[in-house]
Parts: C-alpha cells; structure tokens; sequence
C-alpha cells in the first residue's frame, strides 16, 4: 500500500513539465488508519502526522465503498482536525489549468471547510476559502467575498470541482458536474490543500483529485471570463457585471455582449475599445430581478472583432443562478467592531460596504467605533464583551468573526424565520433636534421567554478634524494586498481623507436592551411597540442617519431589525407613545368597549387639537379590512363598529393624528 501511494506522489510532486495527476479514494487503507501515517503523501498543517491534527479513514460512509475520510468538530476554534495535501515540494502552480474535484457528504444543519494555500509555506496566503454551511456554498479568495454563491445537497454525497485557469485568473466551480459560478481570482498561485473543520461541522470526504495541464494563448480570442451578480438573492433588482477577458495575444478591439435569464435578453455591443492581452473589460448590463428557484444565465460573445476568434469555445458562459430565498421580513444586523487606532480595521469598513450596496433591505451595518472621538461608551463596552480583538464583528450576534467573513453567518441568519417583523416609525422636531422613535414588533409566531427590544441609530458620509480622526492602515503601499483602495492610501489616512460609514451615534436603552415590551408568552399576530426618544446634536447630519430597531432574543442574540431612514420611518408614522408628545395618555386617546366583542363595540377617541383623523381597523396580520377619514376633528367622538361579519380572534384599531398613530388590541369572541 505505502509504495503504491508513494509512486502516486511521485507522479503528483514531480518537476511541473507536464500534465500531473493524483487521486485518493482511501479504499487502500484500513479503517482506523492515519491518513498522515499511511499515505505517504497527506500530511497536518503542522506536519505532525499520527496525532489530534491528522484524520482517520473511516468506512461508516462513503461514496465509493468502503472508505473515506471524516471531519468534525465541537472546539470553539475549529478542529484540531487540520490535514494537508501538498502540491509540490519546492514550488508552487502559477499558470496552467488546475483542476480539483472530490465528494463530500455534509450531515444536515452542519458544515464543511477546506481551502487552498497560495505559498509553500503554510499559513503564509490562501488562495480560497471554501466553506459550506446548512445548505449554502460560498468561495472566497481572502480579499473579495462570496465570489460564487450557490446551493449544495444536505445529507447526501455531490461532487465539487474547482477549475482554475492560472494564466488568465479565472475560476470556476461545479457542483454534480453543473456549473455554479465564474469568477476572476485574486491569487492566482498554489502550493496545496487544507481540509480543516470549523465549530459544528461533521462532514465525509472522498475520491480527491488533483489534475494539471499547460495552458497555451491563441491568437485571438475573447473569453466569457465572469458573471458578476454583486449579490445573489431572490427578489434583488441588480445590474449585472459581465467580465470580457482577452485570452489571446491580439488585442480584442469589438464584440457584441448577450445575457439571456428568465426568458429575457439583454444585449450590448461594443466597439472602439483596446482590450491588451490577459487583460479584462467590463460590461454592465442593464437592470434585472432575480426570482426564487434555479434558472439557467447564459452570457454570449459575438462577432469578436468583426468574427475573428480563434477559439469560439469560451464565447458562451452558461451557469446555473439558484439565489438564496430570504425568511419573510428578516433583516440581518452585523455589528463591526472598529477604531481609527486599528491598522487593519480598514479590511471591517471595505467588507461593511460591500454588504451594504451588494443586500440592500436585508442588510443593517452598525460599526462600533473604539478608542477615538466616534466611540458611544455604552455600545463599545458591550461589544467589548462579545469579541476577541480588532477588527471583529458579529452577525446578528451569533458569534464573533473577521469582518471578512461574515457571508456564512449571514446567509445563514437570511434564511433563518424571526420570531417578529419590526416597523421603525418616527417624528423629527428640526428645531428642537428631537427624534421620537417607535419600534412595533408583530409577531410571526408563538414565543416564551423573555424578548428585548433595542434602538440603534447611525450615520454615514461622518468626517473630522483633529488626529483622532486620522485612521491606521496597515494596507498602505499594498504589501498586505489590496484592500478596496486602502492599499493605495497612506499610513495614517488623514482625516481630510477619510469619510466613516454606519457608524454608530447612539443606542437605546442598553446594549442588551429593553425587558417587559414584549410579553413573555406570546402568540402570532400580537403586535407590541417600545418607544425611544433622542436630542440629535447639531453637528449630526439627520440625512444621513439610519435607525435600527432589534429585536433580542433571550439567548442575547438579534432575532430581526428594522432598517429605516428618519424620512423613511416618519412616513411609516409613530406608534404610540403620545402622552410624551401631546399630554394624552393611550387609554384617553382611544377607548374601545366592550372589548372583548362579539356582535358590536364602540370606539371613543379623543382629539386634543385640531388634527385630520382615520380610523383604521386591521387584522392580526395587518391587513386593512376597514378605513375610514374624517377629516379635520377636535374634540371628543364616538364611533360604531359593527364585528358581526368578523371571524373570532385578534384585530387592531388604529387611530391616526397629525402622522402619528396609536393602536388598541381588539378581541372578537
């Protein structure tokens, strides 16, 4: 067994002069074997084999019997399973075809992980980042994230591939043979495989393959490289970024460009332009929505230089657009933890952007700002207790992680159903500065415990004078790689230089936020409403603020938000709370009896100045099932409301003054 892997390892690690091939499907050990001990070709991240870092073969599963291999992990950290596939002994690929496949059987709701190392020396780059969590597969190169996005099988054996064309920089991803996703790689060196499970994966390996094959650059040739979605969720209207690469040796001078998806064709034609050699150009094509379930995206080149193309295979790109389907009314909320002290804290607000433009109305970005003349005391010590150094950040406050790899956690949370939907509403006195804020919570099904409500308020487009507004920048002269322009500033960036997003300007009550909102015990439908109210200093810019209402759950983690603008939530309108803006107590402002009601019940309102009232009567879900206007009112007023036709259960009467809005629970029997 040793010297027939061992011939295999001679094959793989050979000089790179030709095409090299290597396959395990560990059917020629023992189960119980260590892979490291046994192959002689796997080995550990730290080169010890045999001990907690190698990995046994097992024969409970496999997708060509009997063998295969087996991760898992509980630790916090990960592992200590960490196993290495070498490449090469001295060297690494940097051109050519690399192509990599092998099964993988994920267990349900767990995870799987292994990248690629771009340098000899382990640990040193990583040229990818695989990781696949409940369901979702997403790739990363360690500077961009969620470079390929797509779904995978739960429970279930599939086959993954990775091809990468060195030489140009594009890869691609297949799974069961059907491809998934092109993108254009930021590290294009390889020197090998690490398979390293995570906190809560349990995943199955086998027949790992590795090929390699020279790659020569025809004459003339433009290639499909990429199809660039910048996000990858149903119902996201977008503006696809077609990537046009010239992988042959003349320059690419015009060509036509069309994107069919969901029956629709979108078509542009390009000319007068100079596309070098291995260079890229980028088409944007004009706006789409992508819709729930799998759909096939083609991309097609035409007419190459006025039909000139050596190599007409690559002017079609065709990939399979699955996107992720969002739970109804969730909002994720990641919360990054930042200083303008912090070298690499630049990598946090380059990946709080990136979400930011690429999930708009699923994403919250709040950035936490430390030790500089942004901090807000009460939100830096709470994070504070929440992580382990800088930058950091939490999704949804599911656990601590680098701002660059928030994407599992994210999509992940996306899907996840919340336990209520919540409604920011507002007023905004520009005189005074005052800001009152509701925050309604309806909930989306039956819960116990004890339920938080907190709010959050942020600003972008933030600038200042003075040192502490100068940011550290470890990325300064791109020895640390590129880094969303970062790598092209200096260290310090000066404060003229820099414009702070999402950052943090106040948080109400507490970090943990408000108890006795929301009942212990409640049921789906109920609606409950925590009112908050700030004094906006004058140098805050009220244009550029975001309110975020969250709602906590009794774990501590962030079960859903509300995402608003202050116009956006003033025109939502205020819920409640109108004793602290009128002198009107909720009980004089409207009164319902009897309630609860089976044929009839009246409603008394009181008006305390002249205001345009509506009367609105909805269901437990919010539907409008009666509205009335009647118009401009003051005083006292009583008015009939027949429930005869209405079904038993729960329904809310809206009373409407001036904006503002106050709801009563009315129960038909």
């Amino acid at each position: 067994m040793k010297i027939a892997l061992f011939l295999l390892a001679t094959v793989l690690l050979a000089p790179f002069t030709k095409a090299q091939l290597f396959s395990d499907n560990f059917d020629l050990y023992n189960a119980g074997d260590y892979l490291g001990v046994n192959s002689g070709i796997w080995t550990t991240w730290s080169g010890v084999n045999g001990g907690a870092l190698d990995v046994t073969v097992t024969n409970n599963n496999a997708q060509s019997a009997p063998n295969s291999i087996y991760f898992a992990s509980t630790a916090s950290g990960g592992g200590p399973q960490d196993v290495v596939l070498p490449f090469m002994t001295t060297s690494v690929w940097a051109d050519g075809i690399f192509t990599f496949s092998a099964d993988f059987y994920v267990n349900n709701n767990k995870g799987a992980y292994f990248n690629f190392q771009g340098a000899q020396n382990i640990g040193a780059l990583w040229a990818l980042n695989v990781d696949m969590t409940q369901g979702t597969l997403s790739i990363d190169d360690g500077l961009t994230n969620n470079l390929c996005v797509a779904n995978y099988p739960e429970a279930t054996w599939f086959n993954l591939k990775i091809e990468a064309n060195l030489t140009l920089h594009v890869w691609k991803a297949y799974i069961d043979n059907q491809l998934v996703g092109t993108w254009l790689n930021g590290i294009n060196t390889l020197a090998s495989l690490d398979i390293y499970p995570l906190l809560n994966h349990q995943f199955y390996v086998d027949n790992v393959m590795i090929d390699h094959q020279p790659y020569v650059l025809p004459n003339t040739n433009a290639a499909v490289a990429a199809i660039d979605l910048s996000g990858n969720i149903a119902g996201l209207s977008l503006a696809p970024t077609v990537i046009i690469l010239n992988s042959g040796q003349n320059p690419i001078t015009s060509f036509g460009l069309s994107l069919n998806y969901n029956g629709q064709d979108y078509v542009q034609n390009i000319s007068g332009v100079n596309i070098a050699s291995t260079t890229i150009y980028e088409v944007t094509m004009p706006n789409l929505t992508l819709v729930a379930g799998s759909n096939i995206m083609t991309a097609t080149l035409t007419n190459v230089n006025s039909g000139v193309d050596d190599d007409p295979s690559d002017d079609v790109l065709t990939q399979d657009v699955n996107p992720v389907v969002p739970a109804a009314g969730k909002i994720v909320v990641g919360e990054e933890a930042t200083g303008t002290w912090c070298q690499w804290c630049p990598r946090g607000a380059v990946f709080m952007d990136k979400f930011a433009n690429e999930y708009p109305g699923f994403w919250a970005g709040i950035a936490i700002h430390n030790g500089d003349p942004m901090v807000v005391a009460d939100y830096d010590a709470g994070i504070g207790t929440l992580i382990n150094g800088y930058p950091s950040a939490l999704v949804d406050r599911m656990g601590d992680v680098d701002p660059s790899q928030m994407s599992s956690d994210f999509f992940t949370r996306l899907q996840t159903p919340p336990a209520g939907v919540l409604t920011n509403g507002a007023t905004w006195d520009p005189v005074t500065r005052i800001l009152n804020v509701s925050v309604s919570t309806e909930m989306m099904q039956a819960t116990t415990g004890s339920f938080k409500v907190a709010c959050v308020l942020t600003e972008d487009n933030v600038t200042g004078t003075g040192s502490g507004y100068n940011q550290s920048n470890a990325y300064a002269g791109g020895n640390n790689g590129v880094m969303g322009g970062f790598e092209s500033l200096p260290n310090p960036v000066p404060a003229a230089q820099m414009v702070y997003d999402h950052v943090a300007r106040a948080i109400a009550p507490s970090f943990a936020g408000q108890a006795g909102i929301i009942s212990t015990s409640t049921n789906g439908g109920e609606i409950f409403t925590a009112n908050f109210s700030f004094t906006l200093p004058s140098n805050w810019d009220e244009t550029q603020m975001h309110i975020v209402g969250m709602l906590i759950d009794p774990q501590g983690k962030i079960d859903n938000a509300g995402y608003t603008t202050i116009n956006q939530a003033i025109q939502n309108g205020y819920v409640g709370g109108l004793d602290d803006i009128s002198g009107v107590s909720l009980e004089e402002a409207i009164h319902i009896a009897p309630n609860p009601a089976s044929d009839f019940t009246q409603i008394s309102v009181h008006v305390p100045t002249q205001s345009p009232v509506t009367l609105r009567v909805l269901d437990a879900k919010g539907s409008i099932l009666q509205a009335r206007q009647y118009g401009s009112l003051q005083g006292d007023f009583e008015f009939d409301l027949n429930t005869s036709h209405f079904a038993p259960g729960l329904y809310i009467v809206e009373l409407q003054l001036n904006g503002q809005r106050v709801q009563k629970k009315l129960i038909i029997r």
